[in-house]
């Protein structure tokens, strides 16, 4: 059979992240590559009591649904929301397979073959792959520790006319960073008077370290809304509850959130049902800020340990900033450093990371890695640096 694929597949590219996952199947390597929850802190009791209280209502539970979403699900959802400064109705959510699926649904329906989206330098790398399988093009913009350079999304704007932004400002992916109130409203005014959308993915805000009393502003919050915003806000239940349920949610504009909705059922027609009832029985009979109390205190545990081990090791020319939340470091080694080449060698000897040069739209770094801190214990964490300390020892010399 001589097939006869779609021109479009060449804009698909493999994930790194998924690629190095196949490595570390097993138990001999030490994984700090994918932004993997901690399995042993998921809810299973509570998530086994939902789904059996979904079932006492019979076999309707396992029918057909709405492509939008749950209805129950949504209205709760929404309370959480109005909590966080957001206040929608269920038409302005859509439920979806995971926020990835949002930045797909999105880029369906609102970009072009050729079309610029403005990205941060560096980004979350799997939003690059979905962009470029829709043949837009992402440009980076530059930043720092409090967020996207104002300056130079300004003259990205103006130069570009870019039909997106797309930007996760609470503990980005990769660098872990949260951008300052100052920089968000910045970014929304710029927009706005550019007429570019704001995708704002934010899978770990939940996730934060310190006073946890402290608040990071969604963009969505911050800008007019619900209808007439310019930002789609989005979040998942893969790092709070977990990742198997593979369900997110959108916020927006109305007639955004219908467009997409349409897109999705094409896409496939619903996400999980069951799923969705069993995540509304679980934030009407579960606590779930005290579960994500609970886990964000593990997770910072584990970020100490992994910046002490960081400390300890004194990796030669090495930089690096605590994150304040989610779950990564971003380490930044000596220039003549290829990431990419040090991870065969760190494979080899039982640890994986991430390179970074795949988190780049353009001009990519390649002295420069990410590290998961939230998926291994104490011992794995310990030894997994121990190997990857060995195999940086035959580079930095």
């Amino acid at each position: 059979m001589n097939y006869r694929f779609s021109a479009r597949l060449g804009n698909f590219s493999s994930s790194a992240v998924r690629e190095i996952l196949k490595l570390t199947q097993g138990d001999s390597i030490i994984s700090f590559a994918g932004g993997l929850p901690a399995e042993e802190h998921f809810p299973a009791t509570a998530v086994a009591e939902a789904f059996e209280r979904v079932m006492r209502q019979g076999n309707k539970a396992l029918q057909y649904g709405l492509t939008e979403g749950f209805l129950p699900l949504r209205e709760s959802l929404g309370k959480r929301m109005a909590g966080k400064g957001m206040n929608v109705t269920p038409d302005h959510m859509l439920i979806t397979t995971g926020s990835q699926q949002v930045i797909d649904l999105l880029s369906r329906i609102y970009l072009d073959p050729g079309d610029v989206v403005l990205v941060e330098r560096p980004t979350y790398l799997s939003a690059l792959q979905v962009f470029r399988s829709y043949g837009a093009v992402p440009v980076s913009v530059s930043g720092d520790k409090d967020g996207i350079d104002l300056d130079d999304l300004k003259a990205k704007l103006e130069q570009y006319k870019p039909k997106m932004l797309y930007v996760i400002p609470t503990f980005s992916n990769p660098t872990g960073r949260v951008w300052s109130e100052e920089r968000r409203r910045g970014a929304i005014e710029l927009c706005r008077g550019a007429n570019a959308l704001i995708l704002e993915d934010d899978p770990y805000g939940e996730l934060k370290f310190g006073d946890a009393s402290r608040n990071y502003p969604s963009m969505f919050s911050l800008d007019k809304h619900p209808d007439d915003s310019c930002v789609v806000y989005t979040s998942t239940f893969s790092k709070t509850v977990a990742p198997g349920l593979r369900t997110g949610w959108a916020l927006g504009d109305a007639e955004v959130i219908r467009q997409m909705a349409r897109a999705k059922q094409a896409a496939d027609l619903q996400s999980s049902s069951l799923d969705q009832q069993m995540l509304h029985q679980l934030l009407e009979y579960f606590d779930l800020d005290g579960h994500i109390e609970f886990v964000r205190k593990e997770y910072e545990k584990r970020m100490k340990l992994m910046a002490d081990l960081l400390r300890r090791h004194n990796w030669r020319g090495a930089k690096w900033e605590e994150p304040k939340g989610g779950m990564f470091f971003w380490v930044e080694l000596p220039e003549e450093i290829d990431t990419a080449e040090l991870l065969k060698s760190a494979v080899e000897l039982g640890v994986a990371f991430v390179p970074g040069i795949t988190f780049y739209a353009d001009n990519p770094q390649r002295n420069a890695m990410r590290m998961n801190f939230s998926y291994n214990d104490e011992a794995g964490t310990v030894t997994g640096m121990d190997r990857l300390t060995q195999a940086l020892s035959a580079v930095l010399v």
